[in-house]
């Protein structure tokens, strides 16, 4: 377990830099687009800190797959279910997501099928490289 917390706490700061980067570049297409004018420090400040926060755990919750004391499924429950709360807060904390029960399932849904999509893409791509192992192993 005291490998996982370094390799989480490794990975989140590496990382968390870029979350700032991405609401930048957020912001500058909002701005562009003329969907907002301005922003205010509040919002900003909001903004900066949730984003680098969610940078943080995104990157630091890939060193759940280094722990191979757990099942899959389990490692990937724990995955997703952490990214799903940080998403979550984010999007409520700055108000990109109304905080209504109809919205909230819509998000949960999406975030659902885009989270079992990307596992399923991954699936297919690493049993494919394992079968095209087994092929040159056999030879």
């Amino acid at each position: 377990m005291k490998t996982f917390w370094k390799e989480f706490l490794f990975r989140g700061l590496i990382c968390a830099a870029g979350g700032p980067l991405v609401l930048a570049v957020i912001y500058g297409i909002l701005g562009a687009t003329g969907a907002v004018a301005s922003f205010s420090p509040r919002e900003v400040c909001m903004g900066i800190l949730t984003i680098t926060v969610m940078a943080f755990v995104v990157a630091g919750m890939t060193a759940i797959y280094q722990m191979e004391q757990l099942p899959l499924a389990m490692m990937i429950l724990l995955h997703g279910g952490a990214l799903y709360v940080v998403y979550i807060l984010t999007y409520l904390l700055n108000g990109w997501l109304q905080n209504s029960l109809v919205p909230i399932l819509v998000f949960t849904g999406i975030f659902l099928a885009g989270y079992a999509i990307i596992w399923l893409i991954i699936y297919y791509i690493e049993k494919d490289k394992i079968q095209k192992l087994n092929k040159l192993m056999k030879r």
